[in-house]
């Protein structure tokens, strides 16, 4: 079954597009990672999803009822770590917990959950005094609570040191394990790579890729990143280098490398611009492109 569905879905404010005819699907027990710049519509999206705000054309469903229409019934089975949450200031971690328990009818044992995200030991002290981090994860918390089947998670990682990051990836795999659904959103690519099945880049309003990781390098030209170091090196040399036709990408690394995504065809042309440029090349050496790499590519160089 389709977990999340979204048909042509389109947001305006004035003469502003948050959303352009966005069209996509996520199936039950996927990871969806779901990537933008800043101001590219990501939660907008997310907020059509909830019935946060109304698009102004197209639908979008969850587990095929109307997140409009039908709002109670299609977010029944969601849980939801939001972007600008805010803790209950006089209410403790624990507390926080037992009310999701209590709204959402649960039998989950609320120190089991405190203990699964890392605050078991902060369950007595007010939420207001958590870090940043903490609070991250007790919202998160109060989002598995029930055994949601659709995670809708935006930036689940963010305030979060690279331990406690890969500790929200372990619970998020436990969760797509156990059969639940993860749609998030993250300017953490690294995350994004190493946990989703596929991912959607949305640039100005408008989904420009659907794809698995390895997909995605494959419509950028196969996949193949070129390290070249040489001599002597200026951003003219870049420049140069990305008329090759089969060049996506070329830019300066460290002042004395140049690195190229391109085609697998396109390598020897680029070594061979290279040496009609003048430029004396010491070493090179090729490698899988990053999904940095393929964000770049399809964003046009805005890095989130």
């Amino acid at each position: 079954m389709t977990a999340i569905s979204v048909n042509g879905l389109s947001k305006r404010y004035a003469t502003i597009t948050a959303l352009d005819r966005v069209s996509l699907s996520v199936e039950e027990g996927e990871i969806f990672g779901f990537l933008g710049p800043n101001g590219a519509g990501k939660s907008t999206f997310i907020n059509i999803l909830l019935d946060f705000a109304r698009p102004t054309d197209g639908t979008a469903e969850l587990f095929g009822h109307d997140c409009q229409s039908e709002g109670v019934a299609a977010r029944e089975r969601v849980g939801v770590l939001p972007e600008g949450y805010s803790v209950f200031d006089r209410l403790t971690g624990l507390q926080h917990i037992e009310y999701a328990v209590r709204s959402k009818n649960a039998d989950d044992d609320p120190i089991e959950i405190l203990d699964r995200v890392g605050v078991r030991e902060a369950a007595d002290r007010r939420a207001s005094d958590y870090s940043k981090g903490m609070k991250q994860r007790l919202v998160l918390g109060m989002s598995l609570v029930d055994d949601p089947d659709l995670l809708i998670l935006d930036e689940p990682t963010s305030g979060l040191d690279p331990n406690g990051a890969a500790e929200i990836r372990s619970i998020l795999r436990e969760e797509s394990e156990r059969g639940a659904t993860i749609f998030f959103s993250s300017h953490i690519l690294e995350q994004v790579e190493a946990i989703c099945d596929r991912v959607a880049i949305l640039q100005e309003g408008e989904l420009v890729a659907v794809d698995s990781i390895d997909g995605l390098r494959q419509s950028i030209g196969g996949g193949t990143k070129l390290l070249i170091d040489v001599n002597e090196l200026d951003d003219s040399t870049a420049e140069a280098v990305r008329t090759v036709d089969g060049v996506e990408t070329a830019t300066v690394r460290d002042g004395s490398t140049l690195e190229v995504t391109c085609t697998n065809d396109a390598k020897m042309n680029v070594m061979v611009e290279l040496q009609g440029l003048g430029g004396d090349v010491v070493n090179f050496r090729t490698e899988e492109a990053s999904l940095e790499d393929m964000f770049v590519a399809y964003t046009g160089g805005r890095r989130e």
